[in-house]
């Protein structure tokens, strides 16, 4: 079995067939990503938040970023894995390099995914220049958020011209999709029918080619209320809450674990033991 690439992406806009993308961090949810079918996985510097405990994505090192990716390309054999390169590891086209070098080298990733428009277009065109796939990102961008702050970007007149020149910049410099997160749906269909790359929308609309959400809102795995723009699919951290409950119950009350959990030994052997125990208490 080979690994989606960047190529069969492109495929699925020229198709009209809609891309599913998730974010995932450990093997286990590569695991069950990949049996689901999605054809990319992102390993997203939301780890941070929703792994390390972080407020923001900006404590996320390197270093974070290469353990986690190591585990889903474990977990993983089909889909397309994209890592985040984090806060400040590409400020200069040499830090981006020597970043990019080992995030894929190191942790195994297909391709890596960078947050911003034309000023980091010649730290694009650079990496795909020396064969590193890259993805985009615009419009809410959490590693700029104390200056963007959370919420829906490029309402006015001038943000939306400069987020589809920024679009257009990303693509001419190489990028081979782009991520539009929580901008208003009809400038991210305008956004989708301008370029010639693959757009993932995250609070951008049914008008992009595809999708992406972050595994714990999908899943309900924290109790807090969901960004607006994610969906819960099942409500799994109340069930692991009320799974992890009912064991401690059962422990408590001596109901586990029973003889299906246990094993046995002959009464002969039993007592041989037992017998030599208290020869050796005699003597």
């Amino acid at each position: 079995m080979r690994r989606n690439t960047i190529s069969d992406i492109r495929k699925m806009k020229e198709a009209g067939e809609p891309i599913a993308m998730l974010t995932v961090y450990d093997y286990a949810s590569a695991l069950i990503a990949e049996r689901a079918g999605l054809p990319i996985l992102l390993v997203g510097d939301s780890l941070g938040m929703v792994m390390h405990g972080h407020d923001t994505t900006l404590p996320v090192r390197v270093r974070d970023m290469i353990a986690h990716a190591r585990m889903v390309m474990q977990g993983s054999r089909k889909a397309l894995v994209v890592v985040d390169m984090p806060f400040l590891s590409y400020g200069t086209v040499e830090e981006a390099l020597r970043n990019a070098r080992r995030l894929m080298q190191e942790g195994g990733g297909q391709a890596l995914k960078l947050e911003g428009g034309a000023e980091i277009a010649p730290i694009v065109r650079r990496l795909t220049e020396m064969g590193v796939p890259v993805m985009g990102h615009l419009g809410l961008t959490p590693q700029s958020q104390h200056q963007l702050g959370l919420r829906v970007q490029a309402r006015d007149e001038a943000a939306a011209r400069k987020l589809l020149a920024d679009a257009r910049a990303l693509q001419e410099a190489g990028a081979f999709a782009v991520v539009l997160e929580v901008i208003p749906q009809e400038l991210a269909e305008l956004v989708s029918r301008e370029l010639s790359i693959p757009t993932i929308g995250i609070g951008a609309g049914l008008g992009c080619d595809g999708q992406v959400q972050v595994w714990h809102d999908l899943l309900g795995l924290f109790e807090h209320k969901p960004p607006r723009h994610a969906r819960r699919y099942a409500e799994i951290g109340a069930e692991m809450e009320k799974a992890v409950r009912h064991y401690a119950v059962d422990v408590a009350a001596r109901r586990f674990p029973t003889a299906a959990q246990s094993a046995s030994m002959t009464p002969e052997v039993l007592e041989k033991i037992e017998k030599d125990l208290k020869d050796d208490l005699k003597g």
